[in-house]
């Protein structure tokens, strides 16, 4: 399992494909001009600013990819009863959502149930 940390990098020169290399390597924070001891403290703080920023960020787009993972599932369960039962499509949701409220499971685990039966011809 990769462990992600925040990482700050002290160079003497500016190298143009270095810093990209860096940057794409995760490097939080690029200090040219070597290191010194009363600029430590703020590049540290700096760096871990913003690798945990980078973090939120990084989370908030996993979490929306899931969500849109989700929400194609449950379009394509709905779309399965529209043609089945001849149901509207917000009769459909509401019908994914009683079926997951009487289980008590998530929506997206009652469209993929249903999808499974359908596949299966059940």
């Amino acid at each position: 399992r990769e462990v992600k940390r925040p990482i700050a990098m002290f160079v003497d020169e500016s190298d143009p494909e270095m810093t990209k290399q860096a940057i794409r390597a995760g490097v939080s924070a690029y200090i040219i001009d070597g290191l010194r001891r009363d600029r430590i403290q703020p590049v540290v703080d700096v760096a871990i600013s913003r690798f945990e920023a980078y973090r939120e960020l990084e989370q908030r787009a996993t979490d929306a990819e899931l969500q849109l993972a989700e929400r194609k599932v449950i379009d394509r369960a709905k779309a399965v009863l529209m043609e089945k039962r001849a149901m509207t499509e917000p009769a459909a949701y509401d019908a994914i959502r009683a079926m997951a409220r009487a289980k008590g499971k998530r929506m997206v685990e009652v469209a993929e149930s249903l999808l499974t039966a359908q596949e299966l011809g059940i």
